[in-house]
């Protein structure tokens, strides 16, 4: 799927199963709860902290999904294309960072 299409198939989902969107500084805040709930999965699978009964059956996949999902909904609310937003990005990136990561010697 294109983020363009995913932008319109939330939109479409929100507005008939959804109801409609939740004002932007509530989904802002709903989605540092899915960052921290996807922060808690990574932490214990690949960190030091072991898994708690509560943790259990959870998937990163879609706790990742959740994130994207929410982000996603902050966009179509505040005009963000976020194709075009991530071309910019990407040439943004390449323009600051284009040589800075190769001589990186923590890298190497």
């Amino acid at each position: 799927m294109e983020i363009k299409e995913a932008q319109t198939k939330v939109d479409q989902w929100i507005k008939t199963v959804g109801v409609r969107y939740f004002n932007e500084l509530t989904n802002l805040g709903i989605l540092m709860e899915e960052v921290g709930e996807l922060s808690r999965l990574m932490v214990r699978k690949y960190g030091e902290q072991s898994f708690k009964e509560s943790d259990k059956g959870k998937d990163l996949g879609d706790e990742m999904a959740d994130v994207l999902w929410v982000l996603i909904c902050l966009a179509n609310q505040t005009g963000v294309d976020l194709t075009d937003a991530l071309h910019k990005n990407f040439e943004k990136k390449s323009l600051r960072d284009g040589e800075r990561h190769k001589e990186n010697e923590k890298l190497k």
